[in-house]
C-alpha cells in the first residue's frame, strides 16, 4: 500500500470533483481524524491515517483491503470509481437526482434513469455533470453523469434518458466475485 503519485492523485481527485465539486476539502481535511488515499493493487482505498499506520505490519501479499476502496485505475490509467464510495459522495453531492418508485428497480438493475421515472433534480444541474441518484425517500441507490441539463429537461418526451448510469448498490450481489 502506497501513497498517490501526483498523477494519480490529480485523476481521483478530478473525478471526485465532478461529483462533489469543492466539498472535496471535506474528504480530505475532516475535523475527528486524518484521511488520506492510499493504492494497492490498482485499487484507491480511502483509509484514516491511524489504520494506515496498523496495516504496516502487514505484509503487502497478505493486505487484501483497508478502508473503503473508492475506485480502481484500469490499464490504461482511467479511474473508475466504485460503488463503494457510494456513501461518502451521496454525503457531499453537489447535484441530485431524486427518482420515482416505479424508476427504481430499472435503475438497480443498472438501467440508465429515463424522464418518466425522474421524481425531483437539483436546479441548475449542467450536461455531463455527475450526480447522485436518490430515491424518494432520499436513500442513495448510486450514481450516474446527467445526459442533459435541468432546464433542456423540462423539454424532453418521457421515454428520454435524464442520466446515464455509472453505478448502483444492485452491484453489490451483480458483481459480488469481482467487486473486492
Amino acid at each position: 500500500m502506497r501513497p498517490l503519485t501526483e498523477e494519480e492523485s490529480k485523476t481521483v481527485f478530478t473525478k471526485l470533483a465532478n461529483y462533489i465539486g469543492k466539498n472535496l476539502i471535506h474528504l480530505v481535511d475532516r475535523k475527528d481524524e486524518p484521511y488520506c488515499f492510499r493504492l494497492h493493487r490498482d485499487k484507491v482505498y480511502y483509509v484514516s491515517e491511524s489504520s494506515m499506520r496498523l496495516s504496516i505490519s502487514v505484509a503487502r501479499p497478505n493486505l487484501v483491503s483497508l478502508g473503503t476502496c473508492f475506485g480502481k485505475f484500469s490499464k490504461t490509467g482511467k479511474f473508475k470509481l466504485h460503488i463503494t464510495a457510494l456513501d461518502h459522495i451521496a454525503q457531499y453531492a453537489k447535484y441530485k437526482v431524486w427518482i420515482k418508485a416505479n424508476g427504481e428497480m430499472p435503475f438497480l438493475y443498472g438501467n440508465h434513469v429515463l424522464k418518466a421515472h425522474l421524481g425531483r433534480i437539483t436546479e441548475d444541474t449542467p450536461e455531463h455533470q455527475g450526480v447522485v441518484v436518490f430515491n424518494m425517500s432520499d436513500v442513495p441507490l448510486g450514481f450516474g453523469v446527467t445526459s442533459r441539463s435541468t432546464i433542456d429537461t423540462r423539454k424532453l418526451d418521457p421515454t428520454a434518458i435524464i442520466v446515464f448510469h455509472q453505478a448502483d448498490v444492485g452491484e453489490y450481489l451483480r458483481d459480488e466475485e469481482t467487486l473486492f
